[in-house]
């Protein structure tokens, strides 16, 4: 198996992109065991020789695509948060934005997820991915909080429950979508519950 290279000028720095964006789109698109790097080349419209110049499987472009996914995810949301001074004054209008960003980025990335979801508990080095990403997100968060002054005992802790009620929720609208269940209350509960766990020493 001949070496990858990581690239260094534009041209071919966006050529490498450009196969991680459509390769990731097609693999979630038409399911990561249906699709071979002969599919990606074409798809993204570049020779597979070239696609074996950076990677040397499908499954590194399908990890930097869920890498990229991740942080567009979350880039935007922790930069929301960054960018706004935090105190229980605000702190529910906030998360209240913080959520319906979520659900509109999971809404757009419905089939992106399903696919990731699957991978992660087939493959051990997908799941160590998602793994990574939640700790290098809760560490942020803990920091944006900190810098703010809101610094419960146990702060990663809750951080951490605080994320899997907010990825609850999300996967409660877009995926499950219960008749019987009103969303909109739903939302403001999970903010008190949120509001309440960061308020309890």
């Amino acid at each position: 198996m001949s070496e990858t290279r990581m690239p260094t000028q534009k041209r071919s720095i966006d050529k490498r992109n450009r196969i991680i964006e459509k390769g990731f789109e097609l693999m979630c698109k038409q399911g990561y065991h249906k699709t071979n790097t002969s599919d990606i080349a074409e798809y993204a419209g570049v020779s597979t020789g070239i696609i074996y110049q950076y990677f040397n499987d499908k499954k590194e472009i399908f990890i930097e695509g869920i890498k990229n996914y991740s942080d567009s995810i979350m880039f935007p949301i922790l930069d929301l948060a960054n960018n706004n001074e935090i105190s229980f004054n605000n702190l529910e209008e906030l998360l209240n934005t913080i959520i319906d960003k979520l659900i509109s980025a999971h809404k757009v990335s419905y089939t992106s997820h399903e696919e990731m979801m699957a991978m992660s508990h087939l493959d051990e080095e997908t799941a160590e991915i998602f793994h990574q990403k939640e700790i290098e997100v809760t560490n942020k968060i803990v920091d944006v909080l900190k810098n703010n002054n809101i610094t419960p005992n146990h702060l990663y802790e809750k951080v951490h429950i605080i994320m899997n009620l907010i990825d609850n929720m999300c996967h409660e609208v877009v995926y499950h979508n219960h008749k019987s269940i009103d969303y909109s209350i739903m939302k403001q509960e999970v903010i008190k519950a949120i509001i309440n766990i960061l308020k309890n020493e």
